[in-house]
């Protein structure tokens, strides 16, 4: 056999999608597993794209994005205090391309990438195709929130990046304000970038988030990757954007272009429609949800971080002496539920359970659990 690229060597199939192909081979099981919002793309925006479709939109889009979307995401990003141009904007295809285009193009082989954990497995994917080693920084004993003194010891000569996404994917927390100043103090003035992963900014519980991306102070050292997946139900379309300074633009640019040439010019349409879109209420329905959720697992006895976006709850389930991924397991084979073990994010101990599904599943799935904790004693 001839050598691969080494680097992906250490990569592993997501245990998102792992546990939710276990549970699509058990008949009847409930799965609370994928963050994939169950609400249909709203019909303005489909009806936007089959415009742009007939009117002839099938031809390359400019590679760094149509100017009209790149033109709206500036000023939708401008009005929340983002101020950016349009030639600061990169469109995607989702936000998963923006964090590959931005984590490929800052890190060199060797370097270090900080990453709050639990956080998102394709961080430290991405870090590992290339080169750069992922440095853990664990939130579970502080509340979920950004110890000073810790993320200053994380800090080393070979930093490049410290990753922030709040409300954050599994736990649902909201980085506070005393977090983020622990942040700007750590890296402002070093060469030190913030990337600031706000694809559930718009699915907050508690207002605003408090944003390092709107502070002005790290303007020159701050990239941001947003998505149009999960505030606007688009999770199949595969578009998203990142914004971020000139210097880095011109190099992030020629990387994204060579990797996917350009999103589809049709979809940039259905986007710009997107960000007209009122997304409020399907972000109250993931509330209630979430007050749903939460009020059963507290029945079940379960400790959890209060969600305040996202929709996503993570209970501990370390009081019953199993690993997550043997609780994930038997779960599926016992009560025909599906979570994913908190060891995909890097925090054993918890599990993630989604709360973007009907109401008639949560109801199911929550029963289905709560029987199941019974036989664990």
């Amino acid at each position: 056999m001839i050598p691969l690229n080494q680097n992906l060597n250490s990569l592993t199939r997501s245990a998102i999608r792992v546990y939710t192909n276990l549970a699509k081979a058990t008949p009847g099981c409930v799965m609370l597993t994928i963050g994939e919002p169950d609400f249909d793309t709203p019909e303005e925006i489909k009806a936007a794209a089959v415009s742009a479709l007939a009117g002839g939109q099938t031809h390359y889009a400019p590679n760094q994005g149509t100017e009209a979307l790149r033109k709206a995401v500036a000023d939708f990003e401008t009005r929340r205090g983002n101020a950016v141009t349009s030639d600061q904007v990169l469109i995607t295809v989702g936000a998963c391309q923006a964090l590959f285009t931005a984590l490929l193009g800052i890190l060199n082989p060797g370097e270090e990438l900080i990453v709050p954990t639990p956080g998102f497995v394709l961080y430290e994917t991405i870090a590992a195709i290339a080169g750069a080693k992922t440095v853990p920084l664990d939130l579970s004993k502080t509340g979920f929130q950004i110890d000073e003194k810790a993320l200053n010891d994380a800090i080393t000569p070979k930093t490049k990046a410290i990753i922030l996404n709040s409300p954050c994917n599994p736990t649902g927390a909201v980085f506070s304000e005393e977090s983020l100043g622990a942040v700007k103090r750590a890296v402002l003035g070093k060469p030190i970038f913030v990337i600031s992963d706000n694809v559930y900014n718009r699915l907050s519980y508690c207002g605003a988030c408090p944003d390092l991306s709107l502070d002005p102070d790290l303007k020159d050292q701050l990239i941001l990757c947003q998505s149009f997946s999960k505030p606007y139900a688009m999770t199949g379309w595969r578009i998203g954007y990142l914004t971020c300074p000139d210097y880095v633009m011109d190099r992030l640019l020629l990387l994204s272009a060579a990797t996917i040439t350009a999103v589809p010019t049709f979809l940039q349409d259905a986007a710009v429609t997107a960000l007209e879109t009122d997304t409020e209420p399907m972000r109250r329905v993931y509330e209630q949800r979430r007050n749903y959720v939460c009020r059963r697992l507290r029945e079940m006895g379960l400790s959890f971080p209060e969600p305040m976006g996202a929709f996503y709850v993570f209970p501990s389930i370390e009081k019953f002496g199993l690993s997550s991924a043997e609780f994930c397991t038997r779960m599926i084979k016992e009560a025909k539920v599906a979570a994913v073990p908190g060891s995909c994010f890097g925090s054993e101990g918890y599990i993630r359970l989604s709360y973007c599904c009907s109401d008639e599943t949560l109801r199911i799935g929550l029963d289905r659990m709560a029987d199941f904790l019974k036989t664990l004693g």
